[in-house]
């Protein structure tokens, strides 16, 4: 298997912030659609998405591990 090596160029990075972000957003979202709900397995499937992006968005950080928790937060603003 192929392991493709990460791009951590300042193109990268900018792309990458702006995925993180959209990512906070499609937590935000799921979260709001759980709060609606009350049926158990639809909330344990939402539960699962939010746990898939926040692997996802720490995936990300550890890309960049220059860029500290704050600035991870501001740039989701």
């Amino acid at each position: 298997m192929d392991v493709k090596d990460e791009d951590k160029s300042e193109d990268s990075k900018k792309n990458h912030i702006a995925y993180y972000k959209s990512l906070t957003k499609v937590i935000s979202d799921i979260q709001k659609e759980s709060s609606l709900g009350t049926d158990p397995t639809i909330k344990n499937h939402l539960d699962a998405r939010i746990d898939a992006v926040e692997k996802d968005r720490k995936r990300i950080r550890e890309m960049f591990p220059e860029i500290t928790k704050e600035e991870w937060d501001d740039n989701t603003d």
